[in-house]
C-alpha cells in the first residue's frame, strides 16, 4: 500500500520512525517535504517555524494534495500537543479531509482527539491504529 505520513513538523523524527515501521511491513511510504532536514533542528519549535515558511515558499500544501491523491491511504500522527492528547492540527485536519474525499483510508496513530472539531474527525470515519502498524493493510 502507498501510505502518506501527516502530522506536525514538530514530529520529524516519529515521521521517519513510522516510516522505517512501514517499509518493514512492505508499504511504500511518502513523506512530507523537508522532513528529513527538520528531524536533525534542535528543537520541535524550529521544525515548526521552519514548516510554516516553506508551505507558502514551495506551495507545500498543493503539493501534499497531489501526493495524496496518488496514494491509498494516510496515517496522522496525532500525538499531545498544546497541552491536548492525540492533537490533530489544521493542516493534518485539511490532509485528513483531502483523504476523505478522494476516497482514501484515513488512520490515526491514537485515538481521536477531543478537540472542537472532534464530530468532523469521527464523520471521516477514520481507523484508530493506537500505535499497532499490524492493523494497517
Amino acid at each position: 500500500m502507498k501510505i502518506v505520513i501527516c502530522g506536525s513538523m514538530t514530529l520529524a523524527q516519529k515521521m521517519l520512525e513510522a516510516e522505517r515501521e512501514l517499509q518493514s511491513r512492505g508499504h511504500q511510504i511518502i513523506l512530507p517535504e523537508f522532513v528529513r532536514e527538520y528531524a536533525v533542528l534542535e528543537n520541535a519549535e524550529d521544525r515548526h517555524s521552519e514548516s510554516a515558511k516553506n508551505k507558502v515558499k514551495y506551495g507545500l500544501i498543493r503539493q501534499y494534495f497531489e501526493k495524496i491523491r496518488e496514494s491509498d491511504a494516510v496515517l496522522v500522527l496525532n500525538e499531545e500537543r498544546h497541552g491536548i492528547p492525540d492533537y490533530i492540527g489544521g493542516n493534518s485536519f485539511l490532509e485528513m479531509g483531502f483523504a476523505h474525499v478522494l476516497v482514501k483510508e484515513i488512520y490515526l496513530l491514537n485515538p481521536i482527539p477531543k478537540m472542537s472539531y472532534t464530530d468532523e474527525i469521527r464523520a471521516m470515519r477514520p481507523i484508530v491504529i493506537n500505535r499497532d502498524y499490524n492493523l494497517i493493510k
